[in-house]
């Protein structure tokens, strides 16, 4: 990606003055810019960023990311409490000629002051 376009995932900022800082090592302010830096990562691809940034209590042995068309993101609400936080998104892509949206309420949690994704649950699903 040309670090001067428009970052994947939603703020109108250049990739390079938004999620790249971040997918270089550069700490997340905010589970909020996580959760963004996460979905931009998923759209270029970037497997080890993805699986660096889940807390290792629940993340997979092994991460294949599939290859859908990533249409863009929306941060529904976040919250934080001290080293607690939730992010609740909309995420949509096109697979196979569909298109889905993924709607999730994410938790995070900062240690040694680095954010990382814990889980999430699907408010949407039963």
């Amino acid at each position: 990606m040309n670090s001067g376009s428009a970052c994947p995932c939603g703020t109108d900022r250049p990739y390079a003055a938004c999620c790249k800082p971040l997918h270089d090592g550069e700490p997340a302010a905010s589970a909020e810019r996580l959760m963004r830096s996460r979905y931009s990562a998923y759209v270029l691809q970037l497997a080890a960023y993805v699986t660096t940034t889940w807390h290792p209590s629940t993340r997979p042995a092994h991460l294949v990311l599939d290859h859908p068309r990533w249409l863009g993101l929306q941060i529904k609400q976040q919250a934080t409490q001290g080293d607690q936080a939730t992010v609740e998104f909309v995420a949509r892509y096109k697979t196979g000629g569909k298109a889905t949206r993924l709607h999730e309420r994410s938790r995070f949690v900062r240690e040694d002051g680095r954010w990382y994704y814990v889980d999430g649950e699907f408010p949407n699903r039963g």
